[in-house]
C-alpha cells in the first residue's frame, strides 16, 4: 500500500527540513509500490524560497496525505489562517502529523498540542511554552510521540523522526537499512538529550578537546587531573588553569558531566541493570551515580528511568 507523505514548507523554511524526505525516499527503493508517494507542500503552490534563498517547487494544499509534516524556520513566524485550518484539518483527517523543529509551532497554533508533550529546537523551547501554555513542552527531547502528533528538536532529528515513523510503518529492519545508507545512528531514541557535553563545555584548543575526548572514550577509567592532563601534552597544574579557563569548570565536574550523559544513554536504552550502567560509565557504584543524579536532575537514576518508559509508553500508544 502506498502512504502518501506531504512535508509543508513556507518562506524562510530550513533546507535541512528536506533531509527528513531522504529517508524515505530511501525507502522507497526497498518497499517500491509498497513504499512512500512524496509531495512537497505550500498554501499556494509555486517556488518557496528557503532561508538561503534556495528555491524548491512545491504544490498547492488539496488532498490530505496520510503523514503531514511541517518543516520548521530559523525564527517561528504565525501561519497564516488557510494554512492553520489545513494543519488543524490533519489532526482528524491524517494518520499522523509532525512538527519538524520550529515546524511544533504550527502544529501548537493549530490546536494539535493542546494537552499533550511536544519538543522543539532547545532555543525556541521557552518561546513555545510562552505562546501555547497548554503544550507540555520538554526541552530536553530528541522526538516526542504523543498520540498522533510527533515532534522534534533540532532540525537533524528531524531524521531519527522520520525512521522512528518509517519503523512504525515497516519495522525496524528496514529503519536500521535506512540508517546505514544515510550514515546516521539507528536511531537515537525520542528520549535521548538535545545537548551533548561536549558541545555545552566548547573548548577551545585542541588540547583540551583531545583530553575530553580521551575521557568519553575512557570512562571506566579513574580519569584523574593527572591521566588528562597528559592526554592535553600538558602538566597538571597548567592543564587545570587551562581547563577551567576554557569551559568554566573544573575537570572533575567535566567528567562528572560525560559520565552522566553517558548514562542516560544506557537508562534510555533500557537493557542494562543500574549496576552495570554505573561499572560502564565509572561512577564504580550505584550509590555514587545516584548522588551525581540527585545533584544535576535533581532525582535518581530510577526515577529517570521510569520516566523515559513512561514516554516510551506514550510515544507508542
Amino acid at each position: 500500500m502506498m502512504r502518501q507523505v506531504g512535508l509543508i514548507l513556507e518562506d524562510g523554511f530550513q533546507l535541512m527540513a528536506l533531509a527528513a524526505l531522504a529517508a524515505f525516499e530511501f525507502a522507497n527503493r526497498d518497499l517500491g509500490d509498497d513504499g512512500y508517494r512524496l509531495t512537497v507542500l505550500s498554501e499556494k503552490g509555486g517556488t518557496v524560497r528557503s532561508s538561503m534563498h534556495a528555491g524548491v517547487e512545491t504544490v498547492p494544499l488539496g488532498v490530505m496525505p496520510d503523514t503531514l509534516m511541517v518543516a520548521g524556520e530559523l525564527a517561528p513566524r504565525p501561519v497564516s489562517p488557510g494554512l492553520c485550518a489545513f494543519i488543524a484539518r490533519a489532526g482528524r483527517e491524517a494518520r499522523r502529523v509532525a512538527g519538524l523543529c520550529t515546524g511544533a509551532f504550527a502544529l501548537a497554533e493549530a490546536g494539535l498540542l493542546d494537552d499533550r508533550a511536544a519538543t522543539t529546537h532547545w532555543a525556541y523551547a521557552r518561546h513555545l511554552q510562552d505562546r501555547f501554555p497548554r503544550v507540555r513542552v520538554d526541552a530536553d527531547r530528541i522526538f516526542i510521540r504523543d498520540g498522533t502528533a510527533w515532534t522534534s528538536a533540532g532540525m537533524s532529528s528531524a531524521i531519527d523522526l522520520t525512521l522512528a515513523l518509517i519503523e512504525e510503518d515497516h519495522g525496524a529492519a528496514l529503519a536500521r537499512s535506512i540508517a546505514r545508507r544515510l550514515v546516521v545512528y539507528h536511531r537515537r531514541p525520542g528520549g535521548q538529550s538535545q545537548f551533548s557535553a561536549l558541545l555545552e563545555l566548547e573548548p577551545r584548543s585542541d588540547r583540551v578537546k583531545r583530553a575530553l575526548i580521551h575521557a568519553r572514550e575512557n570512562l571506566r577509567n579513574p580519569l584523574t587531573v593527572e591521566e588528562l592532563a597528559e592526554a592535553a601534552s600538558l602538566s597538571p597544574r597548567q592543564f587545570s588553569r587551562v581547563f577551567r579557563a576554557e569551559t568554566g569548570q573544573s575537570p572533575a565536574r567535566a567528567v562528572e558531566m560525560l559520565r552522566l550523559e553517558a548514562a542516560r544513554v544506557m537508562l534510555e536504552d533500557g537493557r542494562h541493570p543500574m549496576d552495570i550502567v554505573a561499572r560502564d560509565t565509572g561512577f564504580a557504584d550505584r550509590d555514587r551515580m545516584r548522588r551525581a543524579f540527585l545533584r544535576t536532575y535533581g532525582q535518581p537514576p530510577a526515577s529517570l528511568k521510569r520516566s523515559l518508559k513512561l514516554i516510551e509508553g506514550t510515544q507508542a500508544a
